[in-house]
C-alpha cells in the first residue's frame, strides 16, 4: 500500500460522514449565493513566476511544521509578502487542517484560495465552493479517469478553477482528457514520500502548449525559482519553507520580489 491509499480511503469516509450531517442541497444553496469569486487561473497567468503560498501545520513526511501562530497572521503575511494566491490545507487527520481554516483565510486575505485536500467526491467540490474556495486540487493518482473528468467539470460549473496534479506521463494523459488547463507537477513520490525536483523539468516538455503549470514540492530558494522561471513554469507552490521561517513575510517577499524583478 502506498502512502496515498489510506488518506484517500479516509477522505471518502469523511465525505460520506459529512454528507449525512449536512445535506448537499444546503451547500449548493450557499455556493450559488456567492458573488466573490477570485480567479486562481488569472492570478497565475500574470507575467513572471507566481507564488502560491501554503498554510500547512504538519504533514506525513515532515511531521509538525509550525504551531503557535494564528492562520490569519500567516495568510496576511503571505499577502503582504507578494504571494499571488493562497493554498489552504483542509485535510485534518494527516495535515491538521479544516474547512474552518479556509473560511478564516477568506476573511483575512484578498487573494484567490486553493482548497488543498484529497478531493474524491462531488460533495467535497460543492463543500469547497460553499466554504469560500476559488479553486480545488484534483490529484490524478487518487481518482479514476471518469471520476477526474466528472469532478473537473463540476468544479468549473461551480465557478471554481481546478489544479489537476500529476506525477508521471500516464497521469498527464488523464489530465489532458479531462480538459485540464491548470496542471500541477508534484515532485513527491506518493509511494515513498521522497522528493525529486527534477520531475517538474522532466515532465514540462510533455505538457500541452497553453497549459498553466504549477511546480509543487521541494522548492524553497530564489535560485530554484529562477530555474523554474527560466524553464517556463508559471507558478510554484511553497509551504513548508515559508511556514518554518521566523519571519514569514520577509521570506515570502524574498521569493516574490526576485520573481517580479526578473519579469520586468
Amino acid at each position: 500500500m502506498n502512502a496515498l491509499e489510506p488518506i484517500v480511503a479516509r477522505s471518502r469516509s469523511e465525505a460520506a460522514r459529512r454528507r449525512a450531517a449536512v445535506p448537499v442541497s444546503e451547500l449548493e444553496r450557499a455556493a450559488s449565493e456567492r458573488t466573490d469569486q477570485r480567479s486562481l487561473l488569472a492570478a497565475l497567468r500574470r507575467p513572471g513566476l507566481s507564488l502560491i503560498a501554503e498554510h500547512k501545520r504538519r504533514s506525513p513526511s515532515a511531521g509538525v511544521i509550525r504551531e503557535g501562530i494564528a492562520l490569519e497572521q500567516v495568510v496576511q503575511a503571505y499577502e503582504r509578502g507578494g504571494a499571488a494566491a493562497l493554498s489552504i490545507l483542509t485535510e485534518e487527520a494527516s495535515f491538521g487542517g479544516s474547512l474552518a481554516d479556509l473560511r478564516a483565510a477568506r476573511v483575512a486575505a484578498r487573494l484567490p484560495i486553493l482548497r488543498k485536500d484529497f478531493i474524491v467526491d462531488a460533495y467535497q467540490v460543492v463543500e469547497a465552493a460553499a466554504a469560500g474556495a476559488d479553486a480545488i486540487l484534483l490529484i490524478v493518482a487518487a481518482l479514476g479517469e471518469r471520476e477526474l473528468a466528472e469532478l473537473h467539470t463540476l468544479s468549473l460549473e461551480l465557478g471554481l478553477d481546478a489544479l489537476v496534479e500529476i506525477h508521471e506521463l500516464r497521469e498527464l494523459a488523464a489530465a489532458v482528457v479531462a480538459g485540464a488547463e491548470l496542471i500541477g507537477v508534484n515532485n513527491r513520490d506518493l509511494t515513498t514520500l521522497q522528493v525529486d525536483t527534477r520531475r517538474t523539468f522532466d515532465l514540462l516538455p510533455e505538457l500541452p502548449c497553453g497549459s498553466t503549470v504549477v511546480a509543487e514540492s521541494g522548492f524553497s530558494t530564489a535560485a530554484e525559482l529562477d530555474e523554474l522561471a527560466d524553464a517556463g513554469v508559471d507558478a510554484v507552490l511553497v509551504g513548508e519553507a515559508l511556514m518554518r521561517s521566523p519571519d514569514i513575510e520577509t521570506a515570502c517577499r524574498a521569493l516574490t520580489q526576485r520573481a517580479r524583478a526578473r519579469a520586468l
